[in-house]
């Protein structure tokens, strides 16, 4: 049984692989100099991303380490964790909590990791930022040949540092797009239900299978 896709209109596919684009861009953390704000950080690792991808010099698997290693510097994935599961947080053990952090990143990683590495021409405008308390989010575009695509990133501020926990791609949210999906496992199999196949979708991106479905 596969994991069952949300409907979220015709472009949901497109909206999803540009997550990944989009989203990789911001794995990479800035190097403040100064406590930069939200909008300033992601500048900064969308140039820094850029710049693993031009290195011709890397080979394939020192790249996808270099870019691997990165990932959890940027996103929140305990913040988003709780959020995609909603009141299930609440209801789950520590250990499966754990477990669900822990096999979610990973997912995400192997996600992103081989769809980043064949985008280096687009370009993303940065438009503008909206703080409130150690919330943000920071508005983009980002212009292919064909169109542009509003995007909007969901941050929380860590000390000195803003990690990004949900990516809005034409008002479509990465995280409700998950909760959705992963909410009709758990009411059907319960929460070790979800673990397992979420394992089992790792393990197929592990063997190179699809990855188009959250």
């Amino acid at each position: 049984m596969q994991f069952k896709e949300v409907t979220m209109g015709l472009h949901w596919m497109t909206k999803y692989r540009l997550f990944f684009l989009v989203g990789g861009f911001l794995l990479v953390a800035g190097v403040a100099l100064a406590t930069p704000g939200p909008l300033e950080q992601a500048q900064t690792t969308v140039d820094a991303v850029m710049a693993i991808l031009r290195e011709s010099n890397l080979e394939k698997e020192a790249r996808r380490e270099k870019l691997s290693t990165t990932i959890r510097a940027r996103f929140d994935f305990t913040e988003m964790s709780q959020r995609i599961l909603a009141t299930n947080w609440k209801n789950a053990s520590e250990a499966q909590r754990d477990s669900f952090i822990r096999i979610f990143s990973d997912l995400l990683e192997r996600n992103y990791i081989g769809r980043i590495e064949s985008y280096t021409d687009e370009k993303i405008d940065f438009l503008k930022e909206r703080v409130q308390g150690n919330r943000a989010a920071v508005d983009t575009v980002i212009v292919t040949k064909s169109a542009e695509i509003p995007i909007s990133y969901r941050m929380v501020q860590q000390g000195s540092e803003w990690m990004v926990y949900d990516v809005v791609i034409e008002s479509v949210s990465f995280v409700n797009n998950y909760r959705n999906s992963y909410g009709e496992i758990l009411k059907k199999e319960g929460f070790d239900g979800l673990l397992a196949r979420m394992t089992e979708k790792l393990a197929q991106l592990e063997q190179g299978g699809d990855s188009s479905q959250p």
